[in-house]
């Protein structure tokens, strides 16, 4: 009965330490390594198979309703991704600033929580992006799930909400998006 009790209060501290990151910045504002560019439009709408000619044909673009080549909205996060690169100048000081603070993932980690599944993403535009913007991007833990009990195992659903800015502090889009930190099962 003691070790049941315990664990009832490693819970609870657990769910406190997992609340009280609710509203906070989860890490450094992230930059963008590079401009949005008409390559990476051209590689992306080869990828995927989209043919809007407001993406790839900059005579046609110029007498759309857009006047300019526009990059597909769906393309806000991968200007974003950092890739494998090291952290700019900027990312390092605002991780320095922020201390040692954990983030929720690594919380959620060392509670033993160390698989992730993403489960839904749902990503809103305020405006076209164009070659020449230069994006930047913060992240805020929304919300973090009581225990549940999944198909994959006990796992947390963490949801975060990506706010992305261009050069000017303007938000151009944002993403909501949700994940499942779970124990693996053991394999037996």
């Amino acid at each position: 009965m003691g070790d049941e009790k315990s664990s009832t209060a490693a819970g609870a501290d657990l769910d406190a330490i997992l609340a009280s990151f609710a509203g906070t910045s989860d890490g450094a504002p992230g930059s963008c390594p590079y401009p949005v560019n008409e390559p990476m439009i051209h590689h992306w709408c080869d990828a995927i198979g989209d043919r809007n000619p407001v993406y790839l044909d900059r005579e046609l673009a110029q007498k759309s309703a857009h006047g300019r080549l526009v990059a597909p909205p769906a393309m806000l996060q991968a200007w974003t991704m950092r890739g494998l690169r090291p952290d700019t100048a900027a990312e390092a000081a605002a991780k320095k600033e922020a201390g040692d603070r954990k983030s929720v993932l690594q919380v959620l980690d060392e509670a033993g929580y160390t698989s992730v599944v993403a489960t839904n993403c749902e990503q809103e535009y305020f405006r076209y992006l164009e070659p020449g913007d230069q994006l930047t991007h913060t992240v805020e833990v929304e919300s973090v799930s009581a225990e549940k009990t999944t198909g994959l195992g006990v796992g947390r659903f963490v949801t975060q909400l990506y706010t992305f800015r261009d050069a000017r502090g303007a938000v151009v889009g944002t993403m909501r998006f949700r994940i499942l930190k779970f124990k693996p099962r053991s394999q037996s």
